[in-house]
């Protein structure tokens, strides 16, 4: 195996890379700052290495070798496991939570990523072994930039037209134009909510889209970002707070009102477009002919 030593290096080098290239820590604080990075780059170095392996035991004829990499396949789905169970724990405390729907994307990310990383490796030590270290040197680049546009997804900007909408109240219950969002019983709650509070209409912009937007995971996974970004005054006990989204039963829009530290509706409704569009939401009738049909 000496001399494959290099190209193994190298393969390694490439996936770790990957790796931090893929490495993200946003506003949803994911990874974690520091444990989490260390979790996940060391995830990426055994992905990397048991990858970079594969095809020099092969060549040596040391196939059970190459059993490894199943065993790091199962690894990677307990650890996906894990981060759902931590995440669904630390929902018990959030006062706008994620979702479960938003935690399940979260956690295949985590464990797809790791994926990527071990066919960034694999294509890096592979070129290299065929056509020399600096192809596969080469190779492993274009692979990362690729496993980078691969963990890409669509946003709400993708699927909908977000739209200030007129945040008023028809006796006690509270409306974002003709959407009803609930119901206000104190008058101190109602003018502080008038005063404060900004209101939103979210279109659709087809029948896959309405279809999307009906899912409830993906309407909280709209609210807590919302949250998140803009921030929003509500406290355990005051339920008047509460960022809510109603639907319009007959043309599928959407009224969100959300009570934020600043009352800056254009970072709202940017906050909403920034939202990922969850896996689990996505419905896509208009791709049957049924379902274009009852479009019509």
């Amino acid at each position: 195996m000496d001399k494959y030593s290099q190209i193994v290096i190298l393969g390694i080098g490439a996936g770790i890379i990957a790796r931090l290239y893929m490495l993200r820590n946003d506003y949803r604080s994911y990874p974690s700052y520091p444990h989490g990075y260390v979790t996940h780059i060391s995830l990426g170095v055994i992905a990397a290495s048991l990858a970079s392996l594969a095809i020099p035991a092969l060549l040596e004829k040391e196939f059970t070798a190459v059993t490894f990499l199943v065993l790091a396949a199962q690894q990677f789905r307990e650890i996906r496991n894990m981060e759902r169970e931590t995440l669904t724990k630390l929902e018990e405390y959030a006062l706008v939570a994620r979702g479960l729907d938003y935690i399940e994307g979260i956690a295949k990310v985590f464990e797809a990523r790791n994926y990527l990383v071990m066919l960034v490796s694999l294509t890096t030590t592979g070129f290299a072994i065929l056509f020399g270290l600096l192809i596969g040197a080469l190779a492993g680049l274009i692979t990362i930039f690729l496993s980078g546009f691969l963990m890409g997804g669509e946003f709400v900007r993708d699927i909908a037209i977000v739209k200030p909408g007129k945040l008023h109240f028809q006796n006690s219950l509270l409306m974002v134009d003709n959407i009803v969002i609930m119901n206000v019983g104190l008058k101190n709650a109602r003018e502080k909510i008038l005063r404060e509070g900004i209101g939103v209409v979210i279109h659709p912009k087809d029948d896959n889209a309405r279809a999307t937007l009906n899912n409830l995971g993906q309407r909280q996974a709209i609210l807590h970002d919302v949250s998140v970004l803009v921030g929003n005054k509500l406290e355990t006990g005051e339920p008047d707070w509460t960022p809510l989204m109603r639907k319009d039963i007959d043309t599928g829009k959407l009224g969100l009102f959300v009570l934020p530290n600043e009352k800056d509706i254009e970072c709202v409704i940017e906050a909403i477009y920034r939202t990922p569009v969850l896996e689990s939401a996505v419905q896509k009738p208009l791709a049957s002919k049924v379902g274009r049909k009852a479009a019509d």
